[in-house]
C-alpha cells in the first residue's frame, strides 16, 4: 500500500491532482504544508492537515513543515467572512516559536533516513521588496484567474482588502521557491486551501516550466454539524497550557460513536485493519467506549505523552470512579482541573469549630439544597455522598473531609456534583 492508498482508506483525501499518488508510488518525494502562526499554539484543526504530514514520513517521503512567518502577517481569507486582525512581529515571532515546539513532536527531524524539514517563508519574503515582487510574481497571474477561486469569490459581497486578496499569489510563492530551492514537489492542506495550492502549481508552470502536484483532506466537522475542535471553552489546543492534557484526553474520550469511528482514521497511525476490528468491537458493546478509549489515549501519547495520559486517566478515574482515597490522591490541581465548571459553593473555615452536622452543611452553610427539610429528605432517600461516599442523616462534617485540606465533593445522585471550598 502507497500513502495515497492509506490516506484514501481513511477518508484523509479530498481533491488530488493527476499524477500526484504515480508520483509518490515511484520515487521518495518532498511535500509541504503550512501553518500561519496566528496563535502561539496550534488546535485540533490544525492537527487535521499535520497528520497528512505524519502519514507522509511513516511512508518514506520527506515532510516539510512551513511555518508562515511572512503570510501570517497578512493572513488567509479562506473560509472566513471578514478581515482578519494583523499581527506585530514580535507576536508572530512569539506564536512562531511556539508552533514549531509543536510541530518537533510530531515529526520526526532526526531520522537518517527521511528527516523532517522545518521552512520559515519570512526568510525569504524579508528582503524582497514590493517593486521586485509585482514584477517578477505578480505579472503571472491574471486578475480573471485570482477572482475565480473561491477564497476570494466568498469574500467579494462582503470585502476584501488587497492584502487578503494578495494572500494566494504569496502562498504560491512559497510553493515556487520550496520547488526551485528545496525540491519539494507536492503541497497539501484542507480542502479550503485548494485555490491557494493550485495557484502555487500554476506559478511553478509559468514561472519555471516545472510540473507540482497537490492533493487535500477534507475540513472536519462532527456529525451533528458542529464546528470540529470547539468544546463550550473554545479550541482544543494542542499546548499543555491552555487545553490540559486532561481536558484534552476528555474532548476525544466525548466524542459521539460516529464522530470516534472518523477521528481514529485520522489522528491516529493504528493500521486500518485494527481500526475496522475496534469499530466492530465497539458496535457490540458501545457502552464499553473501546473506540472512543484507544483514540484518547493514541492522540494524547502522541500530542502530549506518556505519563501525561496516565495521569489523565487517573485522574478521570477517580472522578467518574474512583473512591474517596482515589480523590484524595489527586494533586490540588488534578482535582480542579477534573471538578472545573462544577458548581462550587464556599463555607468559612473557622465558624463552626470541629465539626459540622450534614443538613446544615447541605442546606443553611453553603446553599447546595434549599432547606433543611430538603437536605433531611435527600439524606433519608441516601441520595447524598460526600468525597465518593454514602452519608445518612446523623453524620457531620469534620477535618477528614477535605480534599487537599480545603475542598469537599458533594454529589446528589449520580449526575449532581458541587464543589465546597473552605475559607
Amino acid at each position: 500500500m502507497n500513502v495515497i492508498e492509506d490516506l484514501r482508506q481513511r477518508g484523509m483525501i479530498q481533491d488530488i491532482m493527476p499524477g500526484t499518488e504515480e508520483l509518490l508510488a515511484k520515487e521518495k518525494v518532498a511535500a509541504y504544508v503550512g501553518v500561519d502562526p496566528t496563535a502561539d499554539s496550534m488546535h485540533v484543526g490544525n492537527l487535521a492537515t499535520i497528520m497528512l504530514l505524519v502519514f507522509l514520513q511513516k511512508y518514506g517521503h520527506t515532510p516539510v513543515a512551513l511555518v508562515g512567518g511572512a503570510t501570517g502577517m497578512i493572513g488567509d481569507p479562506s473560509g472566513k467572512s471578514a478581515e482578519r486582525n494583523l499581527l506585530d512581529e514580535e507576536t508572530l515571532l512569539h506564536n512562531q516559536k511556539g508552533v514549531r515546539a509543536q510541530l518537533e513532536k510530531l515529526l520526526d527531524f532526526d531520522t537518517e533516513a527521511n528527516p523532517a524539514r522545518l521552512e520559515n517563508n519570512y526568510s525569504w519574503f524579508k528582503d524582497m521588496g514590493a517593486l521586485d515582487f509585482l514584477r517578477n510574481v505578480g505579472k503571472h497571474l491574471t486578475i480573471n484567474y485570482m477572482m475565480a477561486k473561491d477564497s476570494v469569490k466568498s469574500r467579494v459581497e462582503t470585502g476584501l482588502s488587497f492584502t487578503e486578496f494578495s494572500y494566494q499569489l504569496i502562498q504560491g510563492y512559497d510553493f515556487y521557491h520550496l520547488y526551485k530551492n528545496g525540491g519539494v514537489k507536492i503541497q497539501m492542506g484542507g480542502s479550503d486551501q485548494w485555490g491557494n495550492i493550485t495557484a502555487g502549481t500554476e506559478l511553478i508552470r509559468r514561472m519555471d516550466g516545472g510540473e507540482a502536484f497537490a492533493f487535500t483532506c477534507p475540513l472536519i466537522t462532527k456529525a451533528d454539524g458542529s464546528k470540529f475542535g470547539k468544546s463550550e471553552g473554545g479550541n482544543i489546543w494542542l499546548d499543555p497550557n491552555q487545553t490540559s492534557p486532561y481536558k484534552f484526553y476528555q474532548f476525544w474520550m466525548n466524542a459521539t460513536d460516529e464522530d470516534a469511528a472518523v477521528f481514529i482514521k485520522r489522528f491516529t497511525l493504528l493500521p486500518m485493519d485494527e481500526i475496522e476490528a475496534l469499530i466492530a468491537e465497539h458496535e457490540k458493546a458501545p457502552h464499553l467506549r473501546a473506540l472512543q478509549q484507544k483514540l484518547a489515549e493514541e492522540i494524547t501519547v502522541m500530542v502530549h505523552s506518556r505519563d501525561a495520559y496516565d495521569q489523565a486517566v487517573r485522574a478521570s478515574q477517580a472522578l467518574f470512579k474512583g473512591s474517596k482515597e482515589d480523590l484524595m490522591a489527586l494533586s490540588k490541581s488534578e482535582l480542579l482541573e477534573v471538578l472545573e465548571g462544577v458548581p462550587t459553593h464556599t463555607l468559612k473555615r473557622d465558624s463552626h469549630g470541629d465539626s459540622l452536622d450534614m443538613v446544615s452543611f447541605l442546606s443553611t452553610e453553603t446553599g447546595i439544597l434549599p432547606s433543611k427539610s430538603e437536605a433531611m429528605r435527600s439524606l433519608k432517600a441516601n441520595s447524598i455522598s460526600i468525597n465518593k461516599e454514602k452519608v445518612a442523616e446523623g453524620s457531620e462534617i469534620t477535618e477528614k473531609d477535605l480534599l487537599n485540606g480545603e475542598f469537599i465533593l458533594v454529589q446528589k445522585g449520580k449526575k449532581n456534583k458541587f464543589l465546597v471550598i473552605l475559607e
